[in-house]
């Protein structure tokens, strides 16, 4: 006779619930748009090492854009996915839409708010961008940075958006 896990009645909906809620509850991924890239270092096998230039939408508020530079490694190790990235990174947020924040982002209790996040090595590092709100001057400031569990980078770069009405 064979061994038989026998289920409830009922684990396909909870299965099926568990699910949705993880779906819900997840953080979103911010995905960023290529729109170009140059080449800084020519390599005999693999890519080229490039600058990325990658545009996003902040995720809480609508009418706010940031573009991104960041270096990106070739060669072999950079096609299999396995090079890690230098921690040199750019960035300009403008405002591309009219803005309304949140009562969150106005009493600042979302400040320092991960707005992007990308691998830039095969484990452990990343280059995030995370928002600020200066409500004296009524302007978003945006840092990009890069960090790693052992030993993060203090090469960073920011830009401010000053919210303007829009017409």
């Amino acid at each position: 006779m064979k061994n038989q896990i026998s289920f409830p009645k009922y684990s396909g909906s909870i299965c099926s619930m568990l699910a949705l809620t993880a779906v819900l509850f997840y953080p979103m991924v911010v995905q960023a748009e290529k729109i170009g890239s140059v080449s800084t270092k020519f390599k005999m096998l693999g890519a080229n090492d490039k600058i990325v230039v990658e545009a996003f939408d902040d995720p809480d508020i609508r009418g706010a854009t940031c573009y991104l530079s960041r270096a990106k490694t070739g060669g072999v190790k950079g096609v299999v996915g396995i090079a890690e990235d230098t921690s040199d990174a750019s960035i300009a947020c403008r405002q591309t839409g009219p803005i309304a924040l949140s009562n969150e982002i106005k009493s600042g209790d979302a400040d320092g708010d991960e707005v992007f996040k990308k691998s830039t090595s095969f484990l452990f590092k990343s280059l995030q961008v995370v928002r600020f709100y200066d409500r004296k001057r009524n302007v978003l400031v945006y840092l990009t940075y890069s960090d790693r569990i052992i030993e993060g980078s203090p090469k960073n770069s920011i830009s401010t958006i000053p919210i303007m009405s829009w017409r």
